[in-house]
């Protein structure tokens, strides 16, 4: 029998499959998509900095990577986006983990500047390899992905359907691991380094792990990202962008994983839904975020605050 818990979440994750027959208008289901695209990397973000309590301000340049990758394989080497996904995760998990080798040994706000210089530099490499990348331009004709005889084109709809399902696989293997030795583990590293240390933990181990765990989402999602658009520039990738997707996951609640994807999706839908008010938009923006922080510091979704380990 299937467990009640599981099949809720499967019934959420069916009816948002579902969700474009209700609505089939195009721009609605390209925000959809959008926002479920934010979700898969809050919740990469989230791992790094959630469960482990490592402040990752170049979290971009792992996405980035990852976008990279797929379209490099695929143009360079006719790769199929089916068989480039795994491996763009992959990469981007490995340079997740190369990055940390050094960044661990580090804490706190020193920790968010060498990860802030990571990511800073791996998009001035992009924009200056040239012959690879095609520099500031970016890459185009990236081939969109094929499943049987259909092709996914620039249509929304099978990217948002793609999403939700890689989204909900992520949203439950967190959830397992946020409860498992694993996560206990993390916790533990996140609270007191130090007496984690004295239980018979590596931190230096588990602080890796999360980082090439995070990284290898924001892998999936960068591929996802590049098939989608056909084309990708360096620009895509700034610091802001690092910056809003740790805006979601504090918004939703550091840890949470209902709570990122809660976050990810109000971020990413507000500045939609304040278009009308075009002139102020950015302002209002920025306001609805300041009284949400001063009602709820802790986040939409979370139970304590909890800051980064120092």
């Amino acid at each position: 029998m299937i467990p009640g818990r599981l099949l809720r979440f499967l019934a959420i994750a069916a009816a948002l499959i579902l969700l474009p027959i209700i609505d089939g208008n195009p721009y609605h289901i390209d925000i959809l998509a959008t926002a479920a695209l934010y979700a898969l990397l809050a919740l990469g973000l989230n791992i790094i900095v959630g469960f482990a309590g490592l402040l990752h301000l170049g979290y971009a340049a792992l996405f980035a990577i990852g976008a990279y990758t797929y379209a490099l394989l695929n143009l360079r080497m006719g790769c199929s986006f089916w068989l480039a996904l795994p491996i763009s995760g992959g990469m981007a998990g490995v340079a997740g983990v190369l990055l940390g080798l050094p960044a661990i040994r580090v804490r706190g706000d020193y920790l968010a500047i060498v990860t802030l210089g990571f990511g800073e530099i791996v998009r001035i490499v992009f924009t200056n390899l040239e012959e690879w990348t095609g520099g500031p331009n970016g890459l185009m004709g990236i081939a969109h992905p094929v499943f049987g005889s259909f092709n996914f084109g620039v249509n929304s709809t099978p990217y948002y359907g793609l999403l939700v399902v890689l989204v909900a696989a992520t949203a439950w293997a967190c959830a397992k691991l946020r409860g498992s030795r694993m996560g206990l583990a993390w916790r533990a590293v996140k609270e007191d380094e130090l007496a984690a240390g004295c239980l018979g933990i590596d931190a230096s181990r588990m602080k890796l792990l999360a980082l090439g765990l995070g990284g290898w989402i924001a892998g999936l999602a960068g591929c996802v990202f590049a098939a989608k658009q056909g084309t990708i520039t360096p620009d895509s990738f700034d610091f802001i962008l690092s910056v809003m997707i740790l805006a979601m996951v504090i918004l939703g609640g550091i840890g949470s994983v209902t709570g990122v994807i809660v976050g990810a999706v109000v971020l990413s839908a507000a500045p939609e839904l304040l278009r009308e008010f075009s002139a102020y938009r950015m302002l209002l923006f920025g306001l609805l975020m300041i009284v949400l922080m001063r009602v709820r510091p802790q986040g939409l979704f979370g139970t304590s605050v909890s800051p980064p380990a120092r």
